[in-house]
């Protein structure tokens, strides 16, 4: 199990409140939130966390998908399908909304936490922090607002049983897989339980000490082929994605033409390209302002040289996502940043609106909360009037900083039941900095009944995903949606 380790300091101060939210329970002693835990339980058991039925008024999950394409990218929508169908497991990644709509129907004890909102698997991986480490954390904010912190449970929990149906695994090693993932969510909250306020927010997972901790339970062969992946994690830098996106032309580099996933701003710009290009510096500049101090002098040392639309992840297709070259001391100091649109939160129909007005601001604030160490240039950005004419808001970050993600598909069965003990343990870790640890800690108790109740709803969601799955094929099938698959 991983230990908290106190080496680390958030890239931001906490905030006073949490999205609008007050801190947990400060007015209240430990024994009176281990209280309020329990009557949580007693009010909604935890068997009941097991509980799921599609009812006979579900919305039509194609229909969902399609009211989302309707504010993206028109032609990047077909790509969005296409991604979604490669498997089960891609559709559920591009599927948060439809199971938001589904979390909204199920059983809720009723304590909050800030909640990422789409806390599948691969929403997990390594990344550099400010001072040079890789560390473990969740790395996607996009769907993040306080809500039920038992969805972001929920929806872990299936997406590591969806993934091990995908590998071939056996049903031994399905439950085993998701098992331990809950349990590890449900140990390291009652371990945050015990800790002081300081101790958790210093919390983070160093993936180095945490392969030490685990080399001896896999074989040789395996724990080299992590450390090769650790090893090109810390390649994946500015420079990197430089030396692949770029060219010269004429002694100038660009950003290389890589149609439709990436798409130079003078062609999508045309003769107008200069003009957007003057008002890029200038919401570049409205960025800088959302920094730290010494993070806005760093970025005043980086020059604008060009800018792209690109293709990101599968859920997030469609919505508008830029990369921005700038250049420093010469013409090989680059620093790549992408600029991503933030839309309201798929949580928000069934929790209520965001108190923040600027969606972009809502994923910064949300990842500054829930992470242990956010990347140095993390800030939002509102644009009064896109290429299409409307306003949209947009939050910022390094496009490449030491990042790595699990091959799941490479995985065997202990593989992915350890990285799932390292995401149930990050998960746990980020809702202890925002919700109430003692009460959550004392509603999970100390046996596995939560465990399997979740196990049990996640094979039952995991049967909806398959229909779900299939109603999208055939409807790409019929001809009534388009696909644009490989890309």
């Amino acid at each position: 199990m991983p230990t908290a380790t106190k080496t680390s300091i958030s890239s931001a101060k906490a905030p006073d409140t949490v999205d609008g939210h007050p801190p947990p329970a400060p007015h209240l002693s430990v024994s009176e939130r281990v209280a309020r835990g329990k009557a949580a339980r007693a009010e909604v058991p935890r068997s009941e966390h097991s509980h799921f039925e599609a009812s006979s008024t579900r919305p039509d999950p194609v229909k969902l998908l399609g009211d989302q394409a309707k504010t993206r990218v028109p032609e990047l929508v077909p790509v969005r399908y296409g991604r979604m169908l490669v498997s089960p497991f891609t559709f559920y990644r591009g599927a948060a909304m439809i199971m938001a709509s589904d979390l909204a129907a199920t059983p809720r004890s009723g304590l909050l936490a800030q909640c990422c909102g789409d806390a599948h698997l691969s929403n997990f991986g390594v990344f550099g922090s400010p001072d040079r480490r890789l560390v473990f954390d969740l790395n996607d904010f996009d769907e993040t607002l306080p809500g039920p912190w038992e969805w972001d449970v929920k929806r872990l929990a299936t997406s590591m049983l969806i993934a091990a149906v995908d590998n071939g695994f056996s049903t031994k090693d399905q439950d085993r897989i998701v098992l331990d993932t809950v349990g590890s969510y449900r140990n390291a909250m009652r371990q945050f339980a015990a800790m002081n306020n300081l101790e958790v927010w210093y919390a983070r997972l160093d993936i180095e000490a945490a392969l030490q901790e685990y080399r001896a339970q896999f074989k040789q062969r395996q724990v080299k082929r992590t450390e090769k992946a650790l090893a090109k994690a810390r390649t994946r830098d500015s420079m990197s994605a430089f030396s692949k996106l770029t060219h010269a032309v004429n002694g100038r580099v660009e950003i290389v033409d890589q149609s439709p996933l990436i798409v130079p701003i003078v062609k999508l710009a045309g003769d107008k390209a200069d003009v957007i290009f003057d008002e890029l510096r200038s919401l570049l500049r409205g960025y800088r302002d959302t920094l730290d101090f010494d993070r806005r002098v760093l970025l005043q040392q980086f020059e604008l040289h060009d800018f792209a639309r690109k293709v990101v992840g599968v859920g997030s297709v469609g919505t508008r996502a830029w990369i921005a070259l700038l250049l420093g001391r010469n013409g090989q100091d680059p620093l790549f940043l992408q600029i991503k649109e933030a839309e309201a939160s798929v949580l928000e129909p069934f929790l209520g609106s965001s108190d923040f007005s600027n969606h972009g601001e809502r994923v910064v604030t949300g990842q500054r909360l829930m992470q242990a160490a956010s990347d140095i240039f993390l800030g939002w950005l509102h644009v009064p009037k896109g290429l299409d004419g409307r306003s949209r808001d947009f939050y910022v970050r390094q496009l490449k900083d030491w990042k790595g993600s699990a091959e799941i598909e490479q995985m065997i069965p202990r593989g992915m039941a350890t990285y799932g003990t390292l995401c149930g343990w990050t998960l746990a870790r980020a809702h202890a900095r925002s919700g109430d640890r003692i009460a959550i800690a004392a509603y999970l108790g100390g046996g596995d009944r939560f465990d399997r109740a979740i196990l049990e709803f996640s094979r039952v969601y995991a049967e909806q995903n398959e229909r779900d799955y299939k109603a999208l094929t055939k409807a790409v099938d019929s001809g009534s949606i388009t696909a644009e698959p490989g890309l």
